[in-house]
């Protein structure tokens, strides 16, 4: 049977316990650098994979950063285009209510005119309202694009007021909305859809009264201007009653030189004696002449390009107009095309609130999902406190004991045991 004997040398022992107190040394070092830092990887090298994993979920939540800003300008600009068209509504209503007042009968030319004054006023602001800028100088009404003043009127050519831009509404993103509404819709008119027409008299002494214009063929309507002349009461089939003509002339849209004049015969029902409408038909349009028409007796029907053109309008007739009746005829024109005005604002504003929320609901998924990104970070790199000071707790009484240890390897002489 033979033994095994090993010989362990001092010098081995003293190598072996420096090396041990160097471990010691570089774990507490570590340990100590992770409570430091708050992180359980302070170097790329001490875990690749969750460094990857942090480092991507830090890049998700600076570009969520970054587009929670932008939305939040964008949900500025439309706030304030909302509150834009919120003022215009105001505007609209007071100026309805003006024009409901200008037309009473016992008002005389030159109290109409008083009327007129604060009317003037009310157009300007509406007109400065839709032409409002964000605190970027960019138009809050550009549609899809448009000149840093989209509305630009009246001008002396037919339309008086045209919108300077592309027509339409910018899509909103999963992350963002547009920073303009459609100003297009806002204030301005399609005759096709609005049938936002104006009638005159020509002859301002004339007791005819005309009905507002109504739509019954869209597919005819073309932006032109049409006037009524020659209305004339022919021989009736009926006693106490005629057959009525009349001759349309039309002009169109941009030009200033009209078709020829066509002749028409009322081919329904003879004109009555009792309530003396005469149906107009024209162009896929249609109104009512209530009255007995003269030789000098004309109309004029002229579409509003734009709500801007509606007030002009208004201004224009009632405070011109040089009795009453021209004035109640006036008002009664004014309401119906402001009433359509009023109507296409507050859809846009409309739309305007509902850009607000989505904003708002965009804005809180992603301070969900950037919350989620912050967790997936912390998980792939923070350091859990607890573990860390109990983990430093243990390399600072392992180190301790590895010098109490090299102490005592450091007494081991054999001159310690020759005495």
């Amino acid at each position: 049977m033979s033994a095994y004997i090993q010989r362990t040398g001092t010098a081995n022992t003293y190598d072996a316990s420096l090396r041990n107190i160097s471990n010691r040394q570089n774990k507490l070092s570590d340990s100590q650098a992770n409570l430091t830092a708050g992180k359980k990887i302070v170097r790329p090298s001490d875990d690749p994979a969750n460094t990857a994993n942090a480092e991507r979920a830090r890049t998700r939540i600076s570009r969520i950063a970054a587009d929670q800003r932008a939305l939040d300008s964008q949900r500025n600009a439309i706030a304030t285009a909302e509150s834009a068209l919120g003022d215009v509504t105001d505007a609209l209503q007071r100026f309805r209510e003006l024009v409901v007042n200008a037309g009473d009968g016992v008002n005389s030319g030159t109290e109409r005119r008083f009327f007129v004054n604060e009317l003037k006023g009310l157009r300007d602001n509406i007109y400065t309202l839709a032409n409002t800028k964000d605190t970027n100088g960019l138009p809050l009404f550009g549609a899809l694009g448009s000149a840093l003043t989209p509305f630009v009127g009246p001008q002396a050519t037919a339309p008086d007021y045209t919108f300077k831009g592309l027509p339409g509404q910018t899509a909103s993103t999963d992350v963002a909305i547009p920073y303009a509404l459609d100003g297009d819709s806002a204030f301005m008119f399609d005759p096709s859809i609005d049938a936002a027409y104006n009638v005159q008299m020509g002859d301002k002494l004339t007791q005819l009264n005309a009905s507002t214009v109504t739509l019954t063929d869209a597919s005819q309507i073309n932006g032109s201007s049409y006037t009524i002349s020659n209305m004339v009461i022919g021989t009736g089939t009926v006693a106490g009653s005629s057959k009525a003509t009349y001759t349309v002339t039309e002009t169109p849209e941009g030009s200033t030189t009209p078709n020829a004049p066509v002749p028409v015969t009322l081919s329904g029902p003879d004109y009555p004696s009792t309530d003396k409408n005469i149906p107009v038909t024209f162009g896929g349009l249609s109104l009512t002449i209530t009255g007995t028409p003269s030789a000098t007796d004309t109309l004029s029907i002229t579409p509003s390009a734009s709500l801007f053109s509606v007030l002009d309008t208004a201004i224009n007739d009632i405070g011109n107009a040089p009795n009453a009746h021209n004035a109640s005829l006036a008002v009664s024109q004014a309401l119906q095309n402001i009433d359509i005005g009023i109507g296409h604002v507050l859809a846009v504003r409309g739309q305007a609130g509902e850009l607000i929320n989505r904003a708002d609901r965009m804005y809180n998924n992603q301070t969900v999902r950037s919350e989620q990104l912050e967790a997936d970070r912390s998980r792939a790199e923070d350091l859990d406190m607890v573990k860390g000071i109990s983990d430093f707790n243990l390399q600072q009484t392992g180190y301790q004991a590895a010098l109490q240890s090299y102490a005592q390897v450091q007494k081991l002489s054999l001159f310690n045991y020759i005495s």
